[in-house]
């Protein structure tokens, strides 16, 4: 699967459709963006099963506010809608494979109950 645009208008339908998606946050000014951009690319080939999004900072200003977004490329990886991974900076190959080997591995399970543990200040959640 190559690349989808993800844009203010579209970004809700895909999180809701995917359960894992990346999302390369990068501007056509952007001189690291732009080294990056062939190998998540390719890493999108290869992952055929998963959604590899990106979003052009410039155009889609409202989403890079949304996500904080304060340098270019910042990957982030989203599982079930929920960030599990972001880092700015241009990965390298083995990198940026390592990273979405380690978010398949994740115990989600596990992550919802800790966000839910945290939310309630710690307090174990009844039934």
């Amino acid at each position: 699967m190559s690349t989808v645009e993800l844009t203010k208008d579209n970004f809700d339908q895909v999180m809701n459709e995917n359960s894992f998606v990346l999302i390369d946050f990068w501007a056509s000014w952007c001189g690291p963006c732009r080294q990056f951009a062939p190998v998540y690319e390719a890493a999108s080939e290869r992952h055929d099963d998963l959604v590899f999004g990106k979003v052009d900072t410039e155009a889609q200003t409202e989403l890079a506010a949304a996500f904080q977004i304060q340098s270019i490329p910042t990957l982030m990886v989203v599982r079930d809608k929920v960030a599990v991974f972001a880092q700015p900076g241009a990965l390298p190959e083995a990198a940026l494979e390592d990273v979405i080997g380690q978010a398949r591995q994740l115990d989600m399970e596990a992550i919802r109950a800790s966000i839910a543990e945290n939310a309630t200040g710690g307090e174990p959640q009844q039934g």
